[in-house]
């Protein structure tokens, strides 16, 4: 491929999960990839906890916006190579369309933005779950995506999706 891949990660409001998969790829994708993120209802903020860890991890904040999945299906987006799902309830919506066909898998994580309890925790509490991201982000890049067929791909990206926090016991 004669550019960087294009990847959106969509969650429902896009305020914490799918930013934070959004900078991670940014910073481990060294180039290679170009990332995006979107929401199926945004909320039109990101949230400022999202914010804080990622100024914290020092990321630069002041371009990010929380925005509709609808401006990457219009003409002119930049074409997808893939599209992640970052939380449950996206998974479970209908997608739009996405031209050219990307691949596609869901790497659910627990919604930081529903923790209750004082603002020590909270911050501890999304830094687990932008934690969790990396992870899966960087077996990502770390895939050798160009040398597998397509179906190769899709099997080790919804394995990459698979991958519980340390602790976590599959449902029974």
């Amino acid at each position: 491929m004669d550019r960087p891949y294009n990847v959106l990660f969509l969650c429902t409001g896009n305020s914490a999960r799918s930013v934070m998969a959004e900078c991670a790829l940014q910073r481990w994708g060294q180039g290679r990839f170009n990332a995006y993120s979107a929401g199926s209802h945004p909320t039109g903020v990101i949230h400022p906890m999202t914010l804080r860890l990622l100024q914290m991890l020092n990321f630069k904040t002041d371009t990010l916006r929380s925005k509709s999945w609808d401006e990457f299906a219009r003409p002119g987006a930049p074409e997808l190579d893939f599209v992640f799902t970052v939380c449950d309830q996206a998974a479970a919506e209908v997608c739009p369309v996405w031209p050219g066909q990307p691949m596609t898998a869901h790497w659910g994580v627990e919604d930081p933005v529903k923790f209750e309890g004082p603002e020590d925790k909270m911050l501890r509490h999304f830094r687990t779950i932008y934690g969790f991201l990396e992870n899966r982000i960087k077996i990502f890049v770390s895939l050798p995506i160009a040398s597998l067929d397509r179906l190769s791909l899709q099997k080790r990206l919804d394995q990459i999706g698979k991958i519980l926090p340390e602790g976590e016991q599959p449902a029974a």
